[in-house]
């Protein structure tokens, strides 16, 4: 059975039918299965059902696949004992969902519901490191939200009105969680903040994200009611706080506080505030993104590297466009020894985007999520381009003699 071959979802179902009438799995035990194949943190190393015995090496993204399928599997299976309407309803349930704003789902929508018809959906859902990863520089953390998709999926089941709101508050709630997570930081950085917005540029049922909310007290828990719900917010919670060794005694105490705020038991607590470190630690040679020094990290570094090429490859286009621009050099020049003022920036983001429309290569930066990393483009062009840069920057002292 291969995720990447149509028809593996018939191939895969008496597999997991097997797998829970023989297991007898609550909730609590299942999520914790989920928890630990790496799924909730947008990195499957393993498949819930098959454990580490799988009948092919299958790649990370095919396993991210399965776990999604069995999470949608489970949470009917455990609400309805009975899997006979199934993908009626899971596909009902997609084609109900799915943002108008988005066209993840317009390729499918009016397919019949069926296995073939989840199966599209599921590749459509889950990111890739490809297309989709220039579209919004965000592959893991996409990755890490589908679990959204059950929680909401098990509301459908129990009310199928007003789930558009039900997802958008829910989602609302998750983002304003690891906000306030990351406020906690004693030391912030860079990649901390651009965490925050690769967050911001995976929302699906929000197009923003009220952040008024400065700590727990000032945040609303209303949406989260369910074991799921509540156990997806803290380890998500738990995300946003991992750094290189362990959590300082603010992060622990700002964890503790948010699973007794959620009132989940003292068991579940300790589960989210080492298990994050446990999983990274165990499996830091696995996996590409933890080989840097924390998940965080990664999508900055990555993104780095990918700023960084292309500004390579289109040196010489990106040169000429740059000379012809004597302000913009002038301002990306003072950008090494001062803060641009906010006209300034303005200035830079809109001319720099001008000459990304010019060069095809650079268009990644006009889509959804790319305005994000334009100060990596500023930040690499005079480090990658000294020359140019020396030549015609114009030094401040003698800017008013001119």
């Amino acid at each position: 059975m291969n995720p990447s071959s149509s028809g593996w979802i018939n191939k895969h179902q008496p597999v997991i039918n097997r797998f829970l009438n023989a297991q007898k799995i609550d909730a609590s035990e299942f999520y914790e299965l989920a928890l630990r194949s790496g799924f909730l943190y947008g990195v499957s190393v393993t498949s819930i059902t098959y454990g580490k015995k799988e009948p092919l090496k299958w790649t990370e993204i095919e396993r991210t696949k399965l776990n999604l399928f069995d999470c949608l599997y489970y949470t009917y299976f455990h609400n309805q004992r009975d899997e006979s309407d199934f993908y009626t309803e899971v596909c009902a349930f997609y084609e109900q969902i799915n943002p108008k704003h988005t066209s993840y789902f317009s390729s499918f929508s009016k397919n019949k519901p069926g296995a073939a018809t989840l199966e599209k959906i599921i590749q459509e859902r889950v990111q890739t490191n490809e297309a989709r990863f220039e579209r919004n520089f965000s592959n893991l953390i996409t990755n890490a939200l589908l679990f959204l998709d059950v929680i909401a999926f098990e509301q459908y089941l129990k009310n199928k009105s007003e789930l558009k709101n039900y997802a958008a508050a829910l989602e609302a709630g998750l983002m304003n969680i690891i906000w306030i997570a990351l406020m906690q930081k004693e030391e912030k950085e860079q990649y901390d903040y651009l965490l925050l917005k690769l967050f911001e540029k995976s929302l699906r049922y929000t197009k923003a994200i009220n952040q008024e909310a400065q700590s727990l007290d000032d945040l609303s828990l209303a949406p989260f009611q369910t074991l799921f719900e509540k156990r997806y917010a803290l380890d998500l919670g738990a995300l946003a706080l991992w750094d290189d060794h362990k959590l300082d005694k603010t992060e622990f105490l700002f964890l503790n506080r948010l699973g007794n705020l959620l009132q989940l038991p003292e068991e579940v607590l300790k589960v989210s505030t080492t298990h994050v470190l446990d999983f990274i630690h165990s499996n830091h040679d696995r996996i590409s993104y933890l080989n840097y020094s924390n998940p965080v990290r990664h999508f900055y570094t990555q993104t780095s590297d990918t700023v960084k090429r292309l500004i390579i490859r289109n040196k010489k286009r990106l040169l000429q466009e740059l000379l012809e621009s004597k302000d913009l050099v002038m301002l990306l020049g003072q950008s090494t020894y001062r803060d641009l003022n906010k006209a300034e920036k303005k200035q830079v983001k809109a001319q720099l985007l001008d000459i990304c429309k010019s060069i095809p290569s650079l268009a990644i930066f006009m889509l959804p999520g790319g305005g994000v990393l334009l100060p990596l483009l500023i930040k690499f062009i005079p480090e990658l381009l000294p020359s140019a840069f020396n030549d015609n920057r114009i030094d401040p002292s003698t800017e008013d003699n001119s």
